[in-house]
């Protein structure tokens, strides 16, 4: 949420107004205004010290034809033991030829993967002085790995070296011993390959950059003749301006560590495309940051704030960030993943490379070439070779961890606004939904429900009786959540903010007191969840019998944890601030809102003895990691058709980052959608991973019910399809959680032989269900291209027609307004739950279809079907239904168990007991052969049984395939099964 901070109402004596309102003034303008992001309030290159630096650093070395990095490994300090590289680069810091160590690490990971680690000798010794007497650490922050890794660095103990002689080494490493590491001692760089190709290369253009430790030395007064004023001396060699102190604004940031960012130059040979480093509002491939036609001018900021009704098509900061980038050509994909958790920039560029055949693949190729920068910590990148889109996300996903398995309702449609204003409102609100037979599953609260801004209590006045508000949510199969931020009201006799200072779990400021600021509630102070013992304290709070009102169907939204901090620097918290175990704030500062997500989703998991369940929090901010806990929206976007249409390459970029269960507020947050543009954003919205309207304080209420018809009518009806297909987004989910896959996929992951859709970012997958979604976002839209990525056919999702489609080529469709561009790839079976519901807990027990897409050559199709409870993890133990749809030789049509389990040797829980006894009641086939013609019945065979059902045939006409209906097919939904349409 952005906008003014309203004021809590307090008795003021006549004698003190003219000093209360003039400090009202005053505290006014600590809040962000309602109105777009002003862009003076956030920094550029040039204002942020040490990206200026580094970037000056480039140019010098870029401009100077005899530059040569002066980083170098030490030979004599060179190992290398069970798959790991360990040495010292010297860098050279002055033209005696002094140089300071920087201790290197080179990991080969068993999964192929390659980590290269910089550390610093003097700091991590701790044999530094600091400024301002503080008692920071002395380190370099060391510890993203603790929040951010949970697995896949076990070390590949075969890797060996194949090469070495005095001036480099060459390991070969990874799975089938495909992969090298070429590493040159002096200068230092990195060569890694593919199959003897090279693919990603550390440091070739010298860019290296580690701000090692060093002294103040104040500068001595130049003497002045008498009469005349003193003057420092004039600074020579390196500016040294922002080294140990920063102005931004009104805010001064202190360094007592003095400059330590770290750089390096990332080159990425033979790729012109690189996708991912979310979240910004841009194109998925992303451009070039040097200046030029089309270009950016600024680098790609990654540095979590409250950048409220955004810019598009910027490179600047957004509320999240995730370090990880890939670089693809046709046919090969290649990654890295940047962990570090401070303010960092990339620039990128391109470069026409050589036309050698061997070094770039077929003719000539460019390069891109990057260049990343990062405030403070260790420079600790990991290297992925591919080949495909998913080896890269498999193997991120392996060592950040998969999303989560959801709660299944959050899958469904969620009803918000900035705010309902009572519990009376909210239930009708609810009451109303049913009336207009409007699917949903979540109502949401925003900050207004609290009393006084304060969290974990109710307003006395307005929420009189939550437990009965939800009730009657919970009646109608519908779920609460409740907003809960990480600032807490500093008001006396305040239980939560008392226990906070008392128990001493707040973040400090530099001199080491709790830190103040404003937010929401006015004076603030802001948990500190990087404190365990915080955690555990948070948890308590929210406990059914602490947390009075709440119950088993209430939720939780995280907001303003970046952290947001109206009255701070670039309206967040000051880096000089201290978190728990000494660490800067700016060493954590992109790390912050995962850790609060994580406190509140730990939380969540039991809030009364016995209780263990997949908890539901949404974040605005987030790190890579941040997909384990929960989902991500992408903040405060404004109600116009250039917000609608930033939306999906935002959204798949989420998704090849690993972090897939993302979604924009439908309708826009910020003003008021008209009609045509709020019913093509719920048409869209029913294809986001994440599925929420959303509306400021001041729009009008936007209720579906509420918009007149016929949009009424064509937003209920995407709701509906949205709900119908929840059992394939719910496999899709799965498939994410499993391995880190995307859940809506864009077309170079699809197709990664397809030059031509490399750069196509306005349309998507839907997991592997061959479903093809292009949705309308401009303005008085009646048809649209869809961008056909392969030979297979098409048909429309809605009517069955086959379209004239030619890989590699555009196909107009039409759209008018009751219509959303669907189509299905042949060669693809989906579930969908086709009885009209209220809410996804109602339809928990309903049959299944199934919709065949017979492939072009009208004998094939595959597709699968993931259910378990939707709540527990009893799924862990085996609780849940995997099934595997075959069309063979276009004649029959089959079920199997996906992961080939026993089913018999499964013990029944009391879900997957009620389960058993779900069935597919139809199967849609489309493109149905003629043979089929004539047809009336057909022979199903499953648990040893065989009967027949009736199917319905009906040819193709006028360019519509021809399609089969088999009704009432009574074969359980967990069960082997066999239909012979012969």
């Amino acid at each position: 949420m952005s906008g003014l901070f309203a004021m809590r109402s307090a008795a003021l004596s006549s004698t003190r107004w003219a000093v209360l309102l003039s400090l009202l003034i005053v505290f006014l303008g600590l809040f962000p205004p309602i109105g777009a992001v002003k862009e003076h309030d956030f920094k550029k290159c040039d204002q942020s010290g040490f990206c200026k630096r580094n970037r000056a650093f480039a140019d010098h070395a870029t401009e100077t034809s005899s530059w040569q990095s002066p980083y170098n490994i030490d030979k004599a300090t060179v190992t290398f033991v069970d798959g790991q590289f360990k040495g010292t680069v010297l860098k050279t810091i002055n033209e005696q030829g002094e140089t300071v160590n920087l201790p290197i690490t080179v990991s080969f990971l068993r999964s192929g993967v390659a980590r290269v680690t910089v550390d610093e000798e003097k700091r991590q010794k701790q044999e530094i002085e600091l400024r301002h007497d503080s008692k920071v650490r002395k380190e370099r922050y060391n510890e993203a790995e603790q929040w951010v890794i949970v697995g896949g660095l076990a070390l590949d103990q075969e890797a060996k070296i194949v090469y070495e002689d005095k001036k480099q080494m060459t390991i070969q490493y990874g799975p089938s011993s495909k992969f090298e590491a070429v590493i040159q001692f002096s200068p230092f760089s990195v060569d890694f390959r593919r199959d003897g190709v090279s693919q990603i290369k550390f440091n070739d253009r010298g860019l290296l950059n580690v701000e090692h430790w060093r002294p103040k030395v104040d500068k001595p007064e130049v003497e002045k003749k008498e009469g005349e004023e003193t003057a420092v001396e004039e600074p020579k060699g390196e500016d040294e301006s922002t080294w140990w102190d920063e102005t931004f604004g009104s805010n001064t940031d202190s360094k007592p560590r003095g400059p330590e960012s770290v750089a390096l130059d990332i080159t990425f040979t033979g790729y012109e495309h690189v996708y991912g480093i979310p979240s910004h509002a841009g194109p998925l491939s992303l451009k070039e940051t040097r200046g030029g036609e089309g270009a950016y001018t600024d680098p790609y900021r990654l540095y979590n704030a409250d950048v409220f009704e955004y810019i598009l098509d910027s490179p600047m900061t957004l509320y999240g960030s995730i370090p990880f980038l890939q670089a693809h050509r046709k046919d090969s994909t290649v990654g890295v993943f940047w962990l570090n958790a401070a303010e960092t920039w990339v620039d990128i560029t391109k470069a026409k490379g050589s036309k050698n055949p061997l070094t770039l693949g077929i003719g000539a190729k460019t390069n891109t070439q990057t260049h990343w920068i990062s405030e403070s910590g260790l420079l600790d990148v990991f290297v992925f070779l591919g080949p495909t889109p998913k080896d890269v996300t498999t193997a991120y996903a392996e060592l950040t961890g998969t999303t989560a398995m959801p709660q299944e309702f959050s899958l469904g449609y969620h009803q918000c606004r900035w705010n309902y204003v009572s519990d009376d409102d909210v239930k009708d609100v609810d009451r109303k939904m049913d009336k207009f037979k409007i699917p949903y599953d979540v109502i949401w609260l925003d900050i207004e429900y609290t009393d006084g801004k304060k969290y974990f209590t109710w307003d006395p006045n307005m929420f009189k009786d939550p437990i009965g508000m939800g009730k009657q949510l919970l009646d109608h199969g519908r779920k609460l959540v409740t907003i809960i931020d990480p600032h807490i009201k500093n008001e006396e006799g305040y239980h939560v903010v008392s226990e906070l200072k008392s128990k001493d779990l707040a973040v400090k400021n530099k001199e080491g007191n709790i830190f103040e600021g404003w937010c929401w509630p006015g004076s603030s102070h802001w948990i500190d969840a990087f404190n365990p013992t915080a955690i555990e304290w948070w948890t308590s709070l929210f406990k059914y019998d602490k947390f009075k009102g709440t119950m088993e169907n209430t939720w939780v939204w995280n907001d303003m944890n970046e952290p947001s901090v109206f009255n701070g620097p670039e309206t967040t918290m000051p880096k000089d601030n201290i978190h728990h175990g000494g660490w800067e704030h700016r060493d954590v500062h992109n790390l912050n809102g995962m850790t609060f997500h994580n406190a509140t989703a730990t939380a969540l998991l039991s809030r009364k003895e016995g209780e263990y369940r997949r908890p539901f929090v949404l974040t605005r901010s987030f790190f890579a990691g941040s997909q384990r806990v929960g989902a991500m929206w992408t903040g405060d976007n404004q109600a116009s058709w250039d917000h609608l249409g930033a939306a999906v390459p935002m959204l798949l970029s989420q998704g090849i980052a690993g972090f897939p269960f993302s979604g924009a507020d439908v309708g826009g947050f910020f003003g008021n959608p008209d009609k045509e543009l709020q019913t093509r954003w719920y048409q869209a919205g029913a294809f986001y991973p994440f599925f929420r309207g959303h509306a400021h304080i001041d729009a009008r209420r936007r209720e579906p019910y509420l918009v007149g018809e016929p949009y009424t009518s064509i937003i209920t009806a995407a709701l509906r399809l949205r709900y119908s297909l929840l059992p394939s987004w719910y496999t899709a989910f799965y498939e994410a959680h499993r391995d880190g896959t995307p859940i809506i996929k864009p077309m170079f992951y699809t197709h990664p032989d397809e030059e031509a859709g490399f750069d196509v970012d306005d349309q998507f997958f839907v997991g592997n269900t061959g479903i093809l979604v292009k949705p309308i976002v401009q303005e008085n839209q009646e048809s649209t291209d869809i961008f056909i990525p392969d030979d297979e056919v098409y048909y429309d999702y809605f009517t069955y027609a086959v379209l004239p489609t030619h890989k590699g080529k555009k196909i107009t469709v039409s759209a008018p307004l009751d219509k959303t561009p669907v189509l299905m790839q042949g060669g693809h079976i989906f579930p969908r739950r086709d009885k009209p519901r209220r809410s996804s807990a109602l339809m928990r027990w309903d049959d299944y279809t199934l919709v065949v897409a017979v492939s072009k050559d009208g004998k094939s199709a595959e597709g699968e079907l993931y259910v378990d409870d939707g709540d527990s993890f009893d799924y862990e133990q085996g609780q849940y239904i995997h099934r595997k749809f075959i069309l063979a030789d276009g004649n029959v049509l089959t079920s199997v168990d996906a992961e080939g389990r026993d089913e018999k040797a499964i013990a029944e829980g009391s879900w997957l007991k009620e389960m058993r006894k779900v069935s597919v009641d139809r199967v849609i086939i489309v493109g149905a052969p003629s043979s089929w013609s004539g047809k009336k019945e057909v022979t199903v065979e499953s648990e040893g049984k065989t009967w027949t059902s009736p199917i319905d045939y009906t040819p193709g006409a006028a360019g519509r395939a021809a399609f089969a209906v088999v009704r009432h097919l009574g074969a359980k939904i967990g069960a082997d099964f066999r239909v012979s349409f012969a």
